[in-house]
């Protein structure tokens, strides 16, 4: 096999070590700044700890644990090492996450103070807060350690998908495909190095991971959050100057409805404000513009299974459409599939990326089901290509239902909504229905200050929008749940939306 390199090591040859690295606001004790030598330091010495704890190559490494420098440092010396890291979400149930750490065969987890009582008792772990022989100083082993050098096919991580359709799955990511997006990225943008990036979604989400990866590749620096706050969002832009954002679009929906801390906060810094890992609306983009009016917008698309990359420039130089994902990257295999049509105008989006996992850990049957004979996986998104050759999301393929016959796409349904001037969120599921088979309900965020009524909303959908996509009932919210991925909790909407119209119909 030839040779790959290693994702644990990320350190930039000949580049000033003393540079920040990482601004850790949730470290003990208050922020900590660590230095890009500092941070590699402790990745190698989580390295030495886990071979003289007598781990070998191959062996799997959970952490649990909100945003710390440890974090970090636990994952990329566990990769150094010739190991994989698995990052587990903590929000998971306790038996989910029990059955993850045992579905991946941990051999150990790093763990932070509060998720300690998460890990299973007879699972070693290293308490990122504790003293003693189970905790961090104890474990971690200061000194050099040269990076394992993988293989090709060898695997460095596993990433769980969230797990709102049923059982999480493990997805085996390798270094070679995880370094061949970051290259891409890099090249993109040649100065990275000078940005300072603003993280908040959760570690153990492909989002943030990718984009603190990308941080230390460059050798930028990062600000990072716990965990996300829309308010903690906006203080950390203005004391730390941060250039470039990233976020869920439902972090910056909440984000704008900070207007008081906006007003009296100095956002001149930020240069780009990139979202993906959702659907995103204008509205959203004319609220995000409105707030950071220097700053670039970009809508990222990617996934879990096949890596953060897909869409990018177009290559005739034409400007992206807001709401377009961009255009296809040289060089991957991506097509829109409807039905027999394989070159379809709309359809789901099918793709093959050099970052594509091998299959998911332990699921034949499932891995059977999304990869297709010649090496495709299906994303199970639906997208639409315009005559350019830009994508559009569409909506997922499982959100999809039927009413009456006609083919609904929540997230269709939530762009209209979200046009109303007074609607500042927006989320459509569906709720059984004798006649129609299913219908819409939306549950429905004001704009601060809004009054409307079911009807109005009603009335307004009907209006913008073909007659069976209006939702048939309309609960308003001051905030929509979010899953530990920081996208909507549709399955939450889903059991609240059957148990109102249940209420109503009896």
């Amino acid at each position: 096999m030839t040779p790959a390199r290693n994702l644990g090591d990320l350190a930039v040859p000949g580049a000033d070590p003393g540079q920040i690295a990482l601004i850790d606001l949730g470290a003990p004790g208050g922020p900590l700044e660590l230095t890009h030598g500092a941070l590699d330091a402790m990745a190698r010495a989580v390295a030495r700890g886990l071979v003289r704890a007598g781990h070998r190559r191959g062996a799997r490494i959970g952490v649990l644990s909100a945003n710390r420098a440890e974090f970090l440092a636990a994952y990329l010396g566990t990769m150094r090492a010739g190991m994989i890291s698995v990052p587990v979400n903590h929000k998971l149930r306790p038996e989910t996450i029990d059955a993850v750490l045992r579905d991946a065969g941990a051999a150990r987890v790093f763990v932070d103070g509060e998720r300690r009582p998460l890990v299973p008792a007879d699972l070693p772990a290293v308490e990122m807060d504790g003293g003693g022989a189970a905790g961090w100083s104890a474990f971690v082993q200061p000194g050099e350690f040269e990076a394992v050098a993988p293989g090709s096919d060898d695997i460095a991580m596993f990433l769980y998908t969230s797990g709102s359709t049923g059982r999480p799955k493990g997805v085996p990511l390798t270094h070679a495909g995880q370094w061949w997006a970051i290259d891409y990225r890099r090249a993109l943008t040649p100065d990275l190095g000078r940005h300072r990036f603003l993280v908040a979604a959760p570690l153990y989400h492909m989002n943030a991971l990718g984009v603190s990866k990308l941080t230390l590749a460059a050798h930028a620096s990062a600000v990072l959050l716990p965990q996300f706050r829309a308010a903690a969002f906006v203080e950390a832009i203005g004391r730390y100057r941060c250039t470039w954002l990233t976020a869920v679009p439902t972090m910056m929906a909440l984000v704008a409805r900070e207007a008081e801390l906006l007003a009296r906060t100095d956002l001149s810094s930020v240069e780009r404000v990139a979202m993906g890992s959702a659907p995103l609306s204008q509205t959203l983009v004319d609220r995000v513009r409105a707030v950071f009016p220097r700053a670039l917008l970009s809508n990222g698309y990617g996934t879990t299974e096949t890596g953060p990359v897909a869409f990018g420039p177009h290559p005739g130089g034409l400007p992206r459409p807001d709401l377009s994902l961009g255009y296809p990257v040289a060089g991957l295999g991506l097509r829109l599939v409807d039905g027999d049509d394989r070159h379809a105008e709309q359809g789901v989006l099918e793709l093959r990326t050099p970052a594509l996992m091998p299959g998911y850990h332990n699921l034949p049957d499932r891995t059977a089901k999304v990869m297709t004979a010649d090496g495709y996986y299906v994303t199970g998104d639906v997208m639409r290509r315009d005559r350019d050759g830009f994508h559009y999301f569409v909506g997922r393929a499982d959100d999809m239902f039927v009413c009456g016959g006609e083919n609904v796409y929540p997230s269709e349904v939530e762009t209209v909504l979200e046009r109303h001037p007074d609607v500042a969120q927006a989320c459509v599921v569906p709720v059984e229905d004798d006649v129609r088979g299913q219908k819409p309900v939306a549950f429905v965020v004001l704009a601060r200050g809004a009054r409307l009524s079911e009807r109005e909303v009603k009335d307004w959908t009907l209006r913008h929008a073909p007659a069976y996509q209006h939702p048939r009932h309309v609960a308003f919210v001051g905030d929509l749940p979010l899953a530990g991925t920081g996208k909507i909790d549709r399955k939450a909407l889903a059991a609240r939306a059957a148990a109102l119209w249940a209420r109503e119909v009896a």
